[in-house]
């Protein structure tokens, strides 16, 4: 369900939520914030503003939030002068946010530099078309799904140009890692696919309600406008699954599966340039690149030799299909 606020409007003065709104906000709605939804809203204004500065927009963008809540961070890209395009599961709170921009937001009918409020209210990992194409997306992810988010709106989204998430710091150290970290991992290279992604800022605790366990922090994705193919995508993918599914193994016995046996994974590494006894975690993206297209390149090479077998067996006659087939209209007669 899409629900538009205030189209052809201009927020003006935009008061941003407080710690106490954002309690009477949640009491009003009967709301108690559950770590199953991974709910943790930020209470504190300068931080809110902290992070719109750090998401580094172009003026006037259109931003895509994911799990807005009870309006913290939207009312804060709105008030920077941003297109917000607001995608919310929760039923309760996608129905209260409306109301919550028109409260905390003056407007002012038919002003000049339009910026414009939408609201989705759907799961985002099923979201795969939105109101208004977002070039940024800028969002404090529900924790227990933020990996999934993120490369979900990086694969859908082509248009995205910018992101700025805030999730778990362990989760941002993971995503900004490099090869030979010990936190390098699947996510790091499926997300430095799209982009330089970079550690942006460090958030603690206090500045939530309820307050998590650990701090937050605040992860950059700069993407850059080249063209992205799916398929493409998914051979890195795979080979990414499969190179980590085994860490500690060497990518000869990690990759026997994906490849074909340990012998060909071996072939394939070698093709690459790799040393098969390398871990996947010392490779980098440009690495698993090269891996992907030799396997695609082996793979086109296999299907090629056997479409041309095919061909030279299905055009090859036997002794008995040539006396079999020598007079077609002698044998149709008889």
């Amino acid at each position: 369900m899409i629900v538009p606020v205030n189209e052809c409007c201009k927020l003006l003065a935009v008061t941003l939520l407080t710690a106490r709104d954002i309690r009477e906000i949640a009491a009003d709605i009967g709301l108690r914030p559950t770590k199953q939804k991974g709910q943790n809203f930020v209470i504190d204004p300068n931080t809110v503003r902290s992070i719109v500065a750090s998401a580094k927009l172009a003026d006037h963008s259109s931003v895509v939030e994911i799990g807005p809540g009870l309006g913290s961070l939207t009312l804060g890209l709105l008030e920077a002068g941003h297109h917000v395009t607001a995608v919310e599961i929760d039923d309760v709170l996608a129905a209260r946010l409306p109301a919550t921009v028109e409260k905390y937001g003056q407007t002012a009918v038919a002003a000049d530099e339009a910026a414009n409020f939408e609201l989705v209210n759907a799961d985002a990992l099923k979201v795969t078309e939105l109101p208004t194409a977002p070039d940024a997306l800028v969002a404090n992810l529900p924790y227990n799904v933020a990996v999934p988010v993120l490369l979900h709106f990086l694969e859908v989204f082509p248009s995205l140009t910018s992101v700025l998430v805030m999730v778990q710091l362990e989760v941002a150290e993971r995503l900004a890692a490099g090869p030979g970290s010990r936190t390098y991992g699947v996510p790091s290279v499926k997300a430095q696919w799209y982009g330089d992604v970079t550690l942006a800022g460090r958030i603690g605790k206090n500045v939530f309600w309820p307050a998590p366990n650990i701090d937050s922090g605040l992860v950059h994705i700069d993407v850059p406008r080249t063209h992205r193919d799916p398929d493409q995508r998914r051979r890195l993918f795979s080979v990414v699954d499969a190179a980590f599914a085994q860490r500690r193994k060497t990518l000869r016995a990690a990759l026997a599966t994906w490849a074909g046996g340990p012998q060909r994974a071996e072939e394939l590494l070698r093709a690459a340039g790799i040393d098969p006894k390398t871990r996947g975690e010392a490779l980098g993206v440009d690495d698993f690149e090269r891996l992907a297209a030799a396997g695609a390149a082996s793979e086109r090479g296999a299907t090629s030799t056997s479409a041309a077998a095919g061909a030279t067996s299905g055009n090859t006659l036997t002794p008995d299909d040539e006396g079999t087939h020598e007079n077609p209209q002698e044998s149709a007669q008889s």
